[in-house]
C-alpha cells in the first residue's frame, strides 16, 4: 500500500478513536486495527505522533477541493476556502478537539503546530489564487496574517454550537476584513512611496502635488509697473 494512503487512513482512524478517548491514550495497534490495516503497514511510515503532525496537512487539502470563483473578491475567496477546511474538521469534531487538547499540554507540540499553521495559511492563499508575487502585501506577511485569522476563527469554531457555523463564519469574516483593510492601507502607502521615489532629485520626500517650499522661495517676484 502506498505511503499516502496509509497516512490518510491512519489519520481518519486516529481521529475517530480520539472521539472517545484522549489522543494520548491512542496506540498504533489500535489505529491500525481501526483503519483496517496491519501494524506492519505502518512500519517506517507513521507513528501516532507523526499522524498527529500530519493532521493539519490532511485538512488543508479540503481548501483546494472545489476551485475558486473568479468573480469573488480576494477576501471572499479566502473566506470560502478556509470555511471548507472548517467543514472538513467538523466532520470529525470530537477527535479534532481531543487532538487540540493534546497539543496544548506540550510547548514543543504547540511550536510545531504554529509552523503547520503557517503552511496551512500558505495553502489557503494558493487555493484562493492569491499566491502571486504581484500582490500589494509580500507573501510571507500575507501568510502570517492569514494564519492569525485562521487561529482566531478556530477559537470560535471550538465553541461552535450552530450547525451552520454562525460563530465561526462571523469571526473569520471579521478577521479577513481587518486584513483587507490593512492590505488596502499598505497598498496606498507603497504607492505613495513609489511616486516619491520617482520624483526628481530633491523632491523624493514629497507626498502631495504642492511645490516644495524651496521652489516657491526661488520664484522671481513680479515687478510692479509704476
Amino acid at each position: 500500500m502506498v505511503r499516502e494512503e496509509v497516512i490518510k487512513r491512519g489519520i481518519d482512524a486516529a481521529l475517530d478513536l480520539a472521539a472517545d478517548r484522549p489522543w494520548s491514550a491512542l496506540t498504533l495497534s489500535d489505529v491500525a486495527a481501526a483503519a483496517g490495516l496491519s501494524l506492519d503497514d505502518f512500519h517506517g511510515i507513521a507513528t501516532v505522533d507523526s499522524l498527529a503532525e500530519a493532521v493539519e496537512g490532511h485538512f488543508d487539502r479540503a481548501m483546494s477541493g472545489e476551485g475558486i470563483d473568479g468573480e469573488e473578491t480576494p477576501r471572499e475567496r479566502l473566506f470560502d476556502v478556509i470555511m471548507l477546511r472548517f467543514e472538513a474538521m467538523d466532520a470529525r469534531r470530537a477527535g479534532v478537539l481531543s487532538l487540540l487538547h493534546h497539543r496544548e499540554q506540550s510547548p514543543l507540540r504547540l511550536a510545531r503546530h504554529l509552523a503547520a499553521r503557517k503552511a496551512s495559511a500558505d495553502w489557503a492563499l494558493v487555493s484562493a489564487g492569491l499566491d502571486g508575487a504581484d500582490q500589494a502585501v509580500p507573501r510571507d506577511i500575507r501568510a502570517v496574517a492569514v494564519a492569525y485569522a485562521m487561529a482566531q476563527a478556530e477559537r470560535a469554531w471550538r465553541k461552535e454550537t450552530d450547525a451552520g457555523f454562525a460563530r465561526t463564519m462571523s469571526k473569520l469574516d471579521e478577521e479577513l476584513r481587518k486584513l483587507e483593510d490593512g492590505a488596502g492601507r499598505l497598498s496606498r502607502f507603497r504607492g505613495g512611496r513609489s511616486k516619491a521615489r520617482a520624483a526628481p532629485a530633491g523632491e523624493g520626500e514629497r507626498w502631495s502635488d504642492e511645490p516644495p517650499a524651496s521652489a516657491q522661495a526661488a520664484e522671481p517676484e513680479t515687478e510692479t509697473q509704476a
